[in-house]
């Protein structure tokens, strides 16, 4: 199974000053994927919206909770789930497919869960099913993306360790780069993810110029023209 090759902690923390927007607007400079693609859609939201960006690399697997075992009253955890999330490299996010429809039907992640997966390395969970327990959760240092709350884990189980999954319109591969915020979450392509920063500082930069015209008593349609002209 390739994985990431990991970047520095000074590059993960450049892209932690960065808000997902500015993210999304850096990526698209490099034409390396459609602009409609590569974040989630409005299926998954951000639980603790005043948590600072999250960055990591995708643990991946499909879930289900609607359904009873075949046998006995549960299922139980996969420690071979917990030594692939180990595979990852660190930081790292857990994401999770809901497979049950509608999915939501319960949830995989809550206090004991969201614990395990700090222990594991795990800096956050997105999934397009539910979770529950979000005091406790946030306590933990989780944070959570996800499609809803649900008040039980239902049946909660988990299958396709380690496959490619689709999340709120997100394809995800194993060892894939995240970033997510209030605004949601987006792959970063590895070939470009050191770029990102110094990219976006540009974009920023004429961003401010349009604001600030736009601010100003020397606002005129021709000089907002030959701004947004700049900033392309």
């Amino acid at each position: 199974m390739a994985h990431a090759v990991a970047l520095t902690e000074e590059q993960l923390n450049a892209l932690r000053q960065l808000d997902s927007c500015m993210v999304a607007n850096a990526v698209e400079r490099f034409n390396l994927r459609l602009r409609n693609t590569g974040f989630t859609n409005a299926a998954v939201r951000c639980m603790f919206p005043d948590a600072a960006p999250v960055v990591g690399y995708a643990a991946t697997a499909r879930l289900r909770a609607g359904e009873p075992p075949m046998v006995g009253s549960m299922f139980h955890d996969r420690t071979d789930f917990w030594n692939y999330i180990l595979e990852i490299p660190m930081p790292r996010i857990l994401v999770l497919e809901d497979m049950d429809d509608p999915p939501g039907q319960g949830a995989f992640v809550g206090d004991v869960h969201s614990a395990i997966l700090r222990a594991l390395g795990c800096v956050a969970y997105v999934t397009n099913g539910a979770v529950r327990e979000l005091p406790a959760v946030e306590a933990n240092g989780i944070q959570l993306f996800a499609g809803s709350t649900a008040v039980s884990h239902a049946y909660a189980h988990i299958f396709d360790i380690g496959k490619s999954i689709v999340v709120g319109g997100m394809e995800v591969h194993p060892g894939d780069l995240l970033h997510g915020d209030r605004h949601g979450v987006l792959t970063i392509p590895l070939q470009i993810a050191g770029e990102i920063p110094g990219v976006a500082a540009g974009l920023q930069r004429q961003e401010q110029k349009v604001i600030e015209l736009c601010k100003s008593s020397s606002f005129s349609l021709t000089r907002l023209r030959e701004a947004m002209k700049n900033l392309g």
